[in-house]
């Protein structure tokens, strides 16, 4: 039963090859991490430039930038950059688009999965809503795979259409190197290296994979602040009700 276990689980490289990535320090991470606005929004301007033409971010509503320190005007501005396929037909029964909203989700590049695998050479270039939690390794896989491009081993051969990672499982990878230095201009003035645009690409998306994550630590903290002074006060009680009590 054992050997027929580890051969099942050979045959699948996602369980038979776990990938060590370097550790980053990243802001949001422990019980009292945030996310950094001006780290937010150079992320969020790298996702726009760069990510955004291939990948999608269907759970992520234009709403949600707020938290990124934009107001409502300029998210109105930044929805309304994009167009989408109205849920509802006009009178006449047809269907037509409109300027995306920001109640509305972040709009796909292309109309469908089909599109996107013909757009690239038949590889699916997966959502970006929800990748930091799928993958293992989370923010530290993600940082390593935009660094971890590089030229193959001597005697390595890369397949046609593939690139070398050193953090990819199997080392070759569908998607080209996306960034590259001084791939974009922050507003800011920060250098945009690869891999500060690296940091804070991955600071967006962990924050696009869960928006509501600071909200959830201070409810977090005020849970542990309450159950420890009622664990004194129900403390100090018992000591007066037994008191007596020899």
């Amino acid at each position: 039963m054992r050997i027929l276990t580890l051969l099942i689980l050979l045959s699948f490289p996602c369980f038979a090859e776990h990938i060590e990535v370097p550790k980053q320090k990243w802001s949001f991470n422990g019980p009292f991490g945030t996310f950094k606005k001006d780290a937010l929004q150079r992320g969020f301007q790298v996702y726009k430039e760069v990510c955004s033409t291939c990948h999608s971010m269907k759970h992520l509503a234009y709403r949600n930038l707020n938290a990124l320190g934009f107001n409502e005007a300029e998210i109105k501005a930044i929805a309304a950059e994009h167009e989408i396929t109205n849920a509802q037909p006009n009178l006449d029964g047809q269907m037509f688009k409109r300027k995306a909203l920001p109640s509305d989700t972040f709009v796909s590049p292309y109309d469908n999965d089909n599109a996107a695998r013909a757009a690239n050479n038949g590889a699916f270039p997966p959502d970006q809503s929800l990748l930091v939690k799928a993958r293992v390794g989370g923010a530290d896989y993600l940082y390593a795979l935009l660094v971890g491009y590089q030229s193959p081993p001597d005697g390595e051969r890369v397949d046609a259409g593939r690139h070398y990672n050193i953090y990819f499982p199997g080392n070759q990878i569908s998607m080209a190197p996306p960034l590259t230095e001084g791939q974009v201009t922050y507003a800011d003035g920060t250098k945009a290296t690869v891999a500060q645009m690296s940091h804070d690409v991955v600071t967006f998306l962990a924050f696009a994979a869960e928006p509501e994550m600071e909200q959830r630590k201070r409810m977090g903290v005020k849970v542990m602040i309450y159950l420890a002074v009622m664990t004194v006060i129900f403390y100090l009680t018992m000591r007066k009700i037994w008191a007596g009590v020899k």
